[in-house]
């Protein structure tokens, strides 16, 4: 039996995680610091989850006779503005230099962190030829006109391509940054102790128990809002925006598949790597607002053309290193997941 510490045991994805690692036979040490952005105002640790702020709570009794930490703890989305820059730093960078730290004190060697597709900005891009190209930012006098793919420099619209994990890190956010960040002192703690560090860089997660109406929900728990008070689902640009989804049970199994090769003493489980976590199947936004909209029978999405400058236009991920090397293959396909996640409970 492996003993794990769960950090953000309470929270979206952690709740998933603690559940299939309980089922699995593991042993939980689960702790939350229940913030308000996550978690709403005023709110308690479930039964099971022990209360503790991991930017000043000492670790120590929590690391003991822990075999792995899986670090979920972390505050998300894209926030408001530059005021949630010292949060991020707190809530992600701090505290993982903080676990890290307390790892090494207690002679933990393993840890599996959650990390994020925003590590790469933009994504991956090819021209006619099939070539990687590395374009230039979009326009603001494009994005006014409508014309919101990437370019090559003959005008020609570049065509996306998946994301392996060696590709650049060019974080756009606060957020972003701050995940950049805990994977570059992951790497550096790896490099120093000779510890294992399994990076999972999830993309777009949803399902149960999702947060709704925060600056740092998802898209498409804002569309499920939106769709919950009888209004269209208000699709940015022109819906065209290819990413990945990919559900969280998902998200709990590839975590689980992730602490188990790393207790198992397979070959190759050592320094730091990282993995795409995804469904595999590019979906479009304006194929995400269809599909709920269907699930709910509600109204259809309307098209906006509003645009962010600072908005990543494509991003999907490769998945075959994940399914190589750790054994993971999503199960729930966007299609099926989405339709059911227009009724699924939220937080």
């Amino acid at each position: 039996m492996t003993r794990v510490l769960l950090t953000g045991a309470a929270g979206f994805i952690g709740s998933h995680i603690m559940s299939a690692l309980t089922a699995g036979g593991h042993e939980v040490v689960a702790v939350d610091g229940m913030v308000p952005a996550a978690h709403g105002p005023g709110a308690i640790a479930p039964d099971g989850v022990q209360l503790a702020d991991l930017r000043v709570s000492s670790l120590t009794e929590m690391l003991d006779g822990v075999d792995v930490v899986c670090h979920q703890a972390a505050r998300v989305g894209a926030g408001i503005d530059a005021r949630d820059a010292p949060d991020y730093a707190a809530d992600n960078d701090l505290v993982t230099a903080r676990l890290l730290a307390a790892m090494f004190e207690n002679r933990c060697q393993r840890i599996v962190l959650a990390s994020s597709m925003v590590v790469y900005g933009d994504g991956t891009y090819r021209d006619r030829s099939g070539q990687i190209v590395d374009l230039p930012p979009r326009r603001v006098v494009d994005l006014e006109a409508r014309r919101f793919e990437r370019y090559l420099p003959n005008g020609e619209p570049a065509q996306w391509a998946l994301t392996p994990e060696n590709a650049p890190l060019a974080p756009r956010s606060y957020y972003a940054a701050s995940k950049a960040a805990q994977e570059s002192y992951c790497r550096a703690w790896s490099l120093e102790t000779g510890g294992a560090v399994t990076a999972l860089r999830y993309h777009n997660v949803y399902g149960p128990h999702m947060p709704r109406d925060t600056p740092y929900a998802g898209v498409a728990a804002i569309f499920r809002s939106q769709l919950e008070a009888r209004n269209a689902p208000t699709v940015f640009e022109d819906g065209g925006q290819m990413r990945d989804f990919v559900h969280v049970t998902d998200i709990a199994a590839a975590n689980v598949a992730a602490i188990e090769r790393l207790t198992s003493g397979v070959d190759g489980a050592v320094g730091f790597e990282a993995f795409n976590i995804c469904s595999g199947q590019p979906i479009s936004i304006k194929q995400v607002a269809e599909t709920l909209t269907t699930g709910i029978a509600g109204p259809a999405p309307l098209t906006t053309g509003r645009y962010r400058p600072g908005d990543v236009r494509h991003i999907v991920a490769d998945p075959a290193r994940a399914a190589t090397t750790l054994g993971f293959r999503a199960t729930i396909m966007p299609e099926r997941g989405l339709r059911e996640f227009a009724t699924a409970p939220l937080r």
